[in-house]
């Protein structure tokens, strides 16, 4: 049951948007009521990426950490007139030893939130799965996006469209399980998980179509927890109740999606774009699964959608540090 303090973040997740990206708006808006979050920023060298962690510092979500090279980062800063003195800076020489250095700062506790900055996706994620050096927890590490679709009343969380390109079952338990976590952390109640395919029906011949009826019998077993999973579902049926009406699908799920639960990458990284580039959505990104969330942004990512990213980000740490606090005597 979602807490006081949580309920403001549940609007995120329902009811039609007044007005386009009306679910962002909330989802900031109560993220500024949390504590700022200290977040460690790897190679914030180009104006996208310093200007995404200083907006964010000035919103009040975070207290970032800069980590790469001290001279580049205080040129760009010159430049494009970003106030970063109030920032600790850590230098580091390049994006590599920035990565590096970023992580072992998380492993010695100086940060709760990795945020991604002008570095290659691969060389930040190459450190944080590192098995000696990196962030790796018992969970496969997955991505999220948060997708505010004007035309669509539920926020929509697909999973996972950025790290793993072919899951096997084991692997999407995980990549469902993170997503869930996320979702009700976000004190957004129990999600609907589509599990998608091409059909709403099992066959041999589409594996993906085995790996969710496998996934929702897992649920019912308890190998999954906190959701309501149905699936294989075809994107329309899990969206549209009157394409799950007229295949005759009856489920909490079916028509009602609140997460996607996609078949690989591939899959999920086209959907995601295509609601991006044709319905004018934005799409927040997170990467869950390791010691602390990764904030992963893209260049191409708007104000709004970097700052919804964040937002996700803190109240995600928020509640994790809540769910561990020890109760006072």
């Amino acid at each position: 049951m979602p807490t006081e303090h949580s309920s403001a973040a549940g609007a995120a997740a329902g009811g039609t948007a007044a007005r386009p990206h009306a679910k962002y708006e909330r989802l900031m808006a109560h993220a500024r009521e949390v504590p700022a979050v200290t977040t460690v920023v790897v190679h914030p060298c180009d104006e996208t990426s310093l200007r995404g962690a200083v907006e964010a510092a000035d919103a009040g979500l975070i207290v970032p950490i800069l980590v790469g090279p001290a001279a580049k980062i205080t040129a760009v800063a010159r430049t494009h007139g970003l106030a970063i003195d109030r920032f600790q800076l850590v230098d580091a020489p390049h994006s590599d030893a920035a990565a590096a250095k970023g992580v072992a700062l998380i492993r010695e506790s100086r940060g709760e939130l990795l945020m991604k900055g002008s570095l290659h996706t691969d060389e930040l994620m190459r450190e944080v799965t590192s098995g000696q050096t990196g962030l790796r927890t018992g969970r496969r590490i997955s991505h999220v996006f948060i997708i505010d679709v004007p035309t669509y009343s539920e926020t929509l969380f697909v999973t996972d469209a950025a790290i793993n390109i072919a899951p096997d079952l084991d692997t999407k338990r995980d990549i469902v399980q993170n997503v869930v976590d996320l979702f009700t952390q976000l004190g957004l109640g129990t999600p609907r998980v589509a599990l998608l395919s091409a059909v709403e029906t099992v066959t041999s011949k589409i594996p993906s179509t085995i790996d969710a009826a496998a996934l929702c019998k897992m649920a019912e077993r308890g190998q999954i927890t906190g959701a309501v999973l149905d699936g294989p579902l075809a994107f329309d049926n899990a969206i549209d109740p009157e394409a799950a009406k007229i295949k005759g699908i009856k489920s909490e799920v079916a028509g009602r999606a609140q997460i996607l639960v996609v078949p690989d990458l591939e899959a999920g990284n086209m959907l995601a774009k295509n609601l991006i580039y044709l319905f004018k959505a934005d799409a927040a990104g997170i990467v869950l699964g390791a010691r602390v969330p990764v904030i992963l942004t893209s260049r191409a990512d708007s104000v709004r959608a970097r700052m919804a990213s964040c937002a996700a980000a803190v109240l995600y740490a928020d509640a994790r540090r809540r769910a561990t606090a020890v109760p006072a005597a």
